[in-house]
C-alpha cells in the first residue's frame, strides 16, 4: 500500500486532474459533443498521458530535483529510477491504448503529446526557449484533445492560445524559481543566459499579452458577461498581482508562492470558459 502511495503521488494527480478539466473544457467549448462515451475516453486517455509526463520528466530531472526538490520520490530513494521509467512507458501505453478508440486524430494528436513530452524531458527542458515553447505547446494541445470530440473544434483554439501563454509565462517564473539547480547542471534557461530582470520582462509581456487577448471572446460576442465578470475579477486580478509581486519581492520563496497561485488562476481561467461559453 505504501509503495502504491508512492507511485500514485509520483503521477501528480492535482496536476492530472486539471488537464482532465481542460480536455472537458476543451469539448464543452466545441460543443454539441459527439458521444459522451468518447468524452470520458479523452479525458481519461489525457490523464494517463498526462501522468505519465510527470513520471518521465521525474526520471530524467533526478540530478537537478536532489537540488530543487529533494523531497520527491526518487531523490529520496524511495523508489529506483528504471521503477519510474517502466511505470511512465506502462501509462503512456494506456493513454495512447484509449486515444485509439475515440477516432483517428484524437490518436495522432495523443501520439504528438506523448512524443513531445518525451523530448521535452529528455532533450529540450535544459535549452533556451525550446523547452519554455514546448511545454506550454503540450499543455494548449489538451484543449484541443477534448475540442475533437465536439461539433465546433475551431473554438477550443481560444482555451488552447490563453493556456499557452498562460504556461509559457508560468514556466519561466519556474526558471527563475529553479535557478540555484539549474546552474549547477548547466541547463540554459532564461533566466541564466540573459538574468533575472529579463526573464521577468518576458514574463510581464507575456501575461500584459494574456490579459488583453482574454477580452476578445466578450469583445466578439463568442462567450458571456459572465466570462467577462470572473475573468476580470479573478484571472487577469492574479495576473497582475503575479506581475507586481514578482518584481517587488524576487525570492524564491515568493516566486513559488506565486507559481502556486497561479496553479489556482488556471481553475478560475476553466471556470470562466466553461460559465461564458453557456
Amino acid at each position: 500500500m505504501e509503495k502504491a502511495k508512492i507511485y500514485f503521488k509520483l503521477t501528480r494527480p492535482q496536476n492530472n486532474l486539471i488537464t482532465v478539466l481542460a480536455v472537458l473544457v476543451g469539448a464543452l467549448v466545441s460543443y454539441p459533443i459527439d458521444s459522451f462515451f468518447k468524452l470520458v475516453l479523452a479525458c481519461l486517455s489525457a490523464g494517463f498521458i498526462s501522468a505519465g509526463g510527470y513520471v518521465i520528466n521525474d526520471y530524467f530531472d533526478l540530478e537537478i530535483d536532489r537540488i530543487n526538490k529533494p523531497d520527491r520520490a526518487l531523490p529520496k530513494g524511495e523508489l529506483l529510477k528504471k521503477s519510474a521509467l517502466n511505470f511512465s512507458l506502462l501509462l503512456f501505453g494506456v493513454g495512447l491504448f484509449l486515444s485509439i478508440f475515440i477516432k483517428l486524430s484524437s490518436f495522432i494528436l495523443a501520439f504528438i503529446t506523448f512524443f513531445l513530452l518525451i523530448l521535452y524531458s529528455s532533450k529540450l527542458k535544459k535549452t533556451l526557449f525550446f523547452g519554455n515553447l514546448t511545454v506550454s505547446l503540450i499543455c494548449a494541445l489538451a484543449f484541443l484533445y477534448g475540442g475533437l470530440v465536439g461539433s465546433n473544434f475551431i473554438l477550443s483554439f481560444i482555451p488552447a492560445s490563453f493556456a499557452y501563454l498562460f504556461h509559457l509565462g508560468r514556466e519561466i517564473l519556474k526558471d527563475v524559481e529553479d535557478l540555484k539547480g539549474d546552474r549547477l547542471v548547466d541547463a540554459k534557461t532564461i533566466p541564466i543566459f540573459f538574468g533575472k530582470k529579463i526573464a521577468f520582462l518576458f514574463i510581464t509581456f507575456i501575461f500584459s499579452t494574456l490579459i488583453i487577448l482574454t477580452l476578445a471572446p466578450y469583445i466578439f460576442n463568442i462567450f458571456s458577461i459572465f466570462y467577462l465578470l470572473l475573468v476580470i475579477l479573478g484571472v487577469d486580478s492574479l495576473l497582475l498581482y503575479t506581475i507586481f509581486s514578482m518584481w517587488k519581492n524576487p525570492s524564491e520563496k515568493n516566486l513559488g508562492r506565486l507559481s502556486r497561485i497561479l496553479k489556482l488562476d488556471m481553475l478560475l481561467g476553466l471556470l470562466a470558459i466553461f460559465i461564458g461559453r453557456f
